[in-house]
């Protein structure tokens, strides 16, 4: 695992600036701390930051092939990397590494840019290719790697592997992108392609660029592979009989390493299934496993991670997190460089930092939410569905807008009269809908939030495009399968795997995800919504199929999530920084809220009527990053 960084110049052979490109790989350095490397020629310069897992005495990048005449630079795991080699190798390429990072130079050489439909793993890299000179960037499938780009006035490209690479370079621009402010506050993140500055991007999952500096350069990113629902459905035999092998096999290719691996264990079913496969593959050696406890119960899941790690006999340990933990608050805004407001990168942190002390290398279970529909919006999806093929759109609108509207906002009552927001999502189409369940803060909220200037910039524009746009190119009119593909799209690269990636980097962990194994992720595609959810449970194949190795409890226990307890530390130990970073100078002089309205939101959250710790946070995030990044 490590980090990358560049700089093209895109109509010129101009010299790249030394000090400007290692001031760009310097900043990233926490990715990759065992050594550092650069190259130079006329209007290029290619940096890295290496972390070693895989042939650790070689395989330094850049790295060329046999001519000189193609190089990468690579953060990432190509799994399939020896079958690759020996492919190549028969068809003429000459090797001198034994390591991963060559199958890429050489791929190239071979494919193009089908390339990247050979590799199997996790990756954002960089190839340039001095005879066609052509810069070539991919991203892997689902997403599990980074990468930013911008391009500056002058035509040069920059490219990193965390937005403070990019900028990080003197002559960046940091205008703010408005529809990214009404994305954060929609989602909690921003979602791919955007960033929150309109010169820098995210390239896509499963998307590359190509830029030729011999022709016009337009910069496009081009799609190279999708989550397919068009396949035949697999019959529930087939699910039973193929659902944990398949899995296995995709954990047995995450075990190569040459430095000491584990897997994180939260007590969840994922990672739980996670660590029983490591542990059948790994017989003759105890697993490496770790989880965080909380001394508040409410969020402690421990127990239930002891209790695997018992089964297992692995090397467990368990470090605890009190429950006033907030130390990390001013750190994450650094840590992610923009807007993010998932709390849970708390916890996430604490786990990485755990586990590094260990391992170098980590399994975890991210994935299996969104590919067996395990989040509980799923089920209330499909209801609401029901509800909406029952009743017209203009009935729907002039019966449940009124009730949304009037109902009150029940946050301190039992779950089954809280009906506000149904009543609002059943107003909606299904997209619309669905943004407002997961929505840190829904419609009406934003509006109030947002002063009159931020309305004129984002010019009608709604975070809902999101989905709309992802929906356009979703081949399935399954109401659960759209709403995974959705997730799959946005909430998983955006919210999840920037979390770890970012959580585990800081740390110089390496965190590899078996579930989202992409020949995995098309296998499970197949399985039929109606296997998915059965009786209200969600992810029934999944569990169903561990039921021989996980104790029923651990499978059909309630949900508990990695949260952390935001609403009694706004009403406790953080009432004070809270208001101080809400009132702050650079918050108000921003012109983008209204604050009146955020002290409405704070007072009521102390009055105790009301839990406004999600959109709190999501302030108090954003305060964070104004002031580090732009005040």
């Amino acid at each position: 695992m490590c980090g990358i960084a560049g700089i093209l110049h895109l109509q010129d052979n101009n010299q790249v600036d030394s000090n400007i490109l290692t001031r760009m790989n310097t900043i990233q350095s926490h990715r990759g701390p065992d050594a550092d490397g650069f190259h130079y020629e006329p209007g290029l310069g290619l940096a890295h930051r290496r972390l070693s897992i895989i042939d650790i005495a070689g395989s330094h990048q850049p790295l060329f092939n046999e001519t000189g005449d193609v190089a990468v630079v690579f953060n990432g795991e190509i799994y399939n990397f020896a079958e690759l080699t020996a492919e190549l190798t028969a068809k003429g390429h000459i090797f001198s590494t034994h390591g991963d990072t060559e199958t890429i130079v050489h791929a190239w050489e071979e494919w193009g840019v089908d390339c990247v439909k050979h590799f199997r793993g996790m990756f954002a890299f960089a190839i340039w290719d001095r005879p066609k000179q052509q810069l070539f960037l991919a991203r892997d499938r689902l997403g599990i790697k980074p990468l930013f780009y911008a391009v500056l006035p002058g035509n040069q490209l920059l490219f990193g592997s965390e937005l403070k690479v990019i900028t990080a370079h003197p002559a960046f621009s940091k205008a703010l992108y408005y529809p990214a402010i009404e994305q954060y506050f929609t989602f909690g993140y921003i979602a791919e392609p955007n960033t929150i500055y309109a010169n820098a991007f995210k390239l896509n999952p499963g998307h590359y660029l190509l830029l030729d500096k011999q022709q016009p350069t337009t910069l496009r990113q081009q799609q190279y592979w999708d989550v397919d629902f068009s396949a035949p459905a697999l019959a529930e035999p087939e699910v039973r009989e193929q659902l944990l092998p398949r899995l296995k096999e995709a954990v047995d290719i995450r075990l190569i390493a040459e430095v000491p691996l584990g897997a994180f264990l939260s007590g969840g079913v994922d990672s739980s299934a996670v660590v029983a496969l490591m542990a059948q593959l790994q017989q003759d050696n105890a697993v490496n496993t770790c989880s965080i406890g909380f001394d508040d119960k409410r969020f402690d899941e421990s127990d239930y991670a002891n209790r695997v790690a018992e089964q297992y006999h692995t090397n467990h340990r368990t470090g605890l997190v009190d429950r006033d933990d907030f130390s990390l608050v001013d750190k994450l805004a650094d840590l992610y460089d923009e807007p993010y407001a998932d709390s849970s990168a708390i916890p996430t942190y604490r786990v990485c930092q755990l586990a590094r002390q260990h391992v170098t290398v980590a399994l975890s279970g991210d994935g299996g939410d969104e590919l067996f529909a395990g989040y509980r919006r799923y089920r209330f999806q499909l209801h609401e569905e029901k509800m909406r093929a029952m009743l017209p759109a203009t009935v729907r609108q002039h019966l449940f807008g009124p009730l949304g509207r009037i109902y009150p906002k029940l946050d301190w009552a039992p779950r089954f009269v809280r009906a506000k927001t149904t009543f609002q999502s059943l107003a909606m189409t299904a997209l619309a809908g669905y943004c407002d369940t997961v929505s840190v803060m829904r419609p009406q909220a934003r509006a109030q939030l947002f002063s009159p200037y931020l309305k004129q910039q984002l010019a009608g524009y709604q975070a809902t495009e999101v989905f709309e746009r992802h929906a356009a190119n979703a081949n399935t009119d399954d109401a659960l399968k759209l709403v995974q593909y959705l997730d799959m799209k946005t909430y998983l690269p955006g919210d999840i795997l920037t979390k770890v990636d970012r959580a585990s980097m800081a740390h110089s962990l390496e965190v590899r995800v078996p579930i989202l194994d992409h020949h995995y992720v098309e296998w499970a595609a197949r399985i039929p919504s109606a296997l998915n959810i059965q009786q209200q449970q969600g992810k029934a194949a999944f569990k169903q199929a561990l039921e021989p190795h996980l104790p029923h409890d651990i499978l059909y226990r309630k949900k508990m999530g990695f949260a952390v307890p935001l609403a009694s530390w706004f009403r406790g130990p953080l009432r004070d920084t809270l208001q101080q970073a809400l009132c702050s100078e650079a918050l108000t002089d921003s012109g983008l809220f209204n604050q009146a309205f955020i002290q409405q939101l704070y007072q009521q959250h102390q009055s105790g009527h009301h839990d406004h710790s999600s959109a709190l946070w999501s302030l108090l995030m954003f305060a964070n990053f104004y002031r580090q990044q732009l005040g």
